[in-house]
């Protein structure tokens, strides 16, 4: 049974996940790495090196440089088109839901991305529970009130923000809304802190929104995730649910739209 165990650990194609490792070396330092250098990284044999990067090269995964070092090579293009082609978060946000990988009763997720100091709704799956506010796709609300623009300004400066919100903020949409851009930065402040934010009534009343961002390949912004339940349900124990679930569909979406999370405080 340990000897299993051990198995499952190791690749089941080791010189395949060598290609792979060296792929991500030399994507990451174009035109700078030779055999000497992936040799030493990858911890292997300069000759079982110089077979891997000739196969790769032949392939036309890689090229060799003049200097003699290597660049990602034409063919990896037709990969990142097709994969192009089916990450659009829209996409893939409904993809989550159809796997029933999601699944919070009586919440509403909702996705949406940014424009300009708004936040836009790109998909919805409202709840029974909530009947007094209904997210619709194409809906515009103010960032500086919705979870959703908590936490992309979450990845903004505090410059940034102070910028973007130079003219005010917008007409408060409840008595619990930001007041100020200090309400606001400081709204900032506690997501970047917990990791996820958290629209305490601010858009409407009797309900609160828990939201976290979606990354995209280069690593940035390139939507927003919420829950959003009936505030008089929340409970501790709905709250870790809660977050646990929305973090865990905001990094399957990064994942798949190309996001490289090494852990879970690259989305924070």
């Amino acid at each position: 049974m340990a000897r299993d165990a051990e198995d499952v650990e190791k690749p089941a194609v080791p010189a395949v996940a060598r290609a792979a490792a060296l792929l991500d070396l030399v994507a990451a330092e174009p035109d700078r790495l030779g055999l000497t250098d992936l040799a030493d990284r990858l911890g292997l044999a300069k000759s079982s090196i110089h077979a891997l990067t000739r196969t790769l090269v032949e392939s036309g995964v890689l090229e060799r440089t003049p200097r003699q070092t290597f660049v990602v090579g034409p063919r990896v293009m037709r990969w990142a088109t097709a994969f192009s082609k089916r990450s659009d978060v829209a996409t893939e946000f409904a993809r989550i839901w159809d796997e029933g990988t999601v699944r919070l009763q009586g919440a509403t997720i909702t996705l949406s991305t940014l424009d300009g100091n708004d936040v836009v709704y790109i998909g919805a799956r409202n709840s029974e529970n909530t009947p007094w506010f209904n997210f619709r796709v194409g809906m515009r609300l103010p960032m500086a009130f919705t979870a959703t623009g908590q936490a992309f300004m979450s990845r903004m400066s505090d410059a940034e923000i102070r910028y973007r919100l130079r003219d005010g903020l917008p007409e408060p949409l409840t008595p619990r809304s930001p007041q100020t851009v200090e309400d606001v930065l400081a709204l900032v402040a506690q997501t970047r802190d917990r990791g996820y934010s958290l629209d305490l009534e601010y858009v409407s009343e009797g309900m609160v929104c828990f939201g976290a961002p979606v990354l995209g390949a280069a690593n940035k912004p390139a939507a927003g995730v919420a829950v959003s339940l009936p505030a008089a349900e929340r409970t501790p124990q709905t709250d870790e649910r809660v977050v646990a679930t929305l973090i865990r569909m905001a990094r399957t979406i990064s994942e798949r739209m190309g996001a490289v999370l090494e852990d879970q405080s690259n989305l924070d």
